[in-house]
């Protein structure tokens, strides 16, 4: 299929890289002339504007968009729907706030053009691991850009089946999920990123506690003096807490044991907060996911070593720098 790629940084690039290795055409534009410039080299068309782009498109376009969350995403999003056609298609692939894809997807819509959520995961690993798509849009419209969500998913690769999901669907194994209508692909990612500040706070403070197992404070006889990366690498095999968030945490300790390339200032990207208000909407409690919220917020007036392991692992995952001062 044809279609263009607005944004194109740590993911997007990589979206469209992926794309094009499966065949997939794409007119690519990023307001970074060398980002352009170095996906035109790999094969993809080069588009100046927005407008340029939706010129080099054939009917029905498709756009994805692929812009932080706010007013970058907001004011792309209103320029193509001026320059769209009834029938065309806007995908936004950020972390946009759920509610906003409902306003959008309403006003789209009332000019004919088709607004698709998309809540991707994967990170800077994207384009080699595949993407977890969580979509949200209208049933027809999901069914249309199938080729392009199948290439992007990582598919069923070695990770051994769930009993009993023979009736259930098929798309969920192969990485990728149509989760209901426009926003409730956004909502799903959002609560994916809320329980994975919670996860990453676990191990956070759980190394801390390894690490001052040392302290000057404690008893002589009940001082040990852990390896912290020997730790890590051991609950990545069998152990009942092994994710790839640990097999970021062991590759961070295995290259450095202190982590001295981070200070432990560890940001949020917003979703973390969305997800805490969801909570206190819907009167669920979450204790987990709030105190882990919380906990960022902390680390931005002083630094512990749980809050380095935070920082590794964002680095680790999305590439995600820390905050300069």
């Amino acid at each position: 299929m044809q279609l263009g790629i607005v944004g194109l940084g740590r993911m997007g690039g990589n979206i469209a890289l992926r794309l094009m290795k499966h065949g997939h055409n794409c007119v690519v534009y990023d307001k970074n002339a060398d980002a352009v410039k170095a996906l035109a080299a790999r094969g993809a068309a080069r588009a100046g504007n927005l407008a340029d782009m939706v010129k080099q498109l054939q009917a029905p376009r498709i756009v994805w968009v692929m812009l932080p969350a706010g007013k970058i995403t907001e004011e792309t999003v209103t320029e193509l729907g001026n320059l769209l056609q009834a029938g065309d298609m806007i995908i936004d692939g950020g972390n946009t706030l759920y509610k906003d894809d409902v306003r959008r997807a309403q006003t789209l819509r009332e000019r004919g053009i088709v607004y698709i959520d998309v809540g991707t995961s994967g990170g800077v690993w994207g384009l080699e691991r595949g993407y977890c798509l969580m979509i949200g849009g209208e049933t027809d419209a999901v069914k249309h850009i199938n080729p392009i969500l199948s290439a992007l998913a990582p598919g069923a690769g070695d990770i051994p089946r769930t009993p009993n999901r023979e009736a259930r669907n098929p798309t969920a194994e192969q990485g990728y999920l149509h989760c209901g209508p426009a926003g409730a692909g956004h909502f799903v990612k959002m609560i994916h990123n809320g329980i994975e500040y919670g996860m990453m706070q676990a191990y956070a403070e759980g190394f801390d506690i390894l690490k001052n197992r040392n302290s000057a404070a404690l008893p002589e006889d009940q001082r040990f003096d852990l390896n912290l990366g020997d730790i890590a690498e051991v609950w990545r095999r069998g152990s009942v807490v092994t994710s790839w968030l640990l097999d970021l945490t062991a590759a961070a300790l295995a290259a450095d044991e202190a982590l001295s390339g981070f200070s432990g200032d560890v940001a949020d990207s917003g979703e973390g907060r969305w997800t805490v208000d969801a909570a206190v909407e819907e009167a669920v409690a979450a204790p987990v996911l709030a105190s882990s919220l919380f906990a960022r917020f902390r680390s931005r007036q002083g630094h512990t070593f749980g809050e380095k392991i935070l920082s590794a692992m964002r680095f680790g995952f999305g590439g995600h720098t820390e905050p300069k001062k």
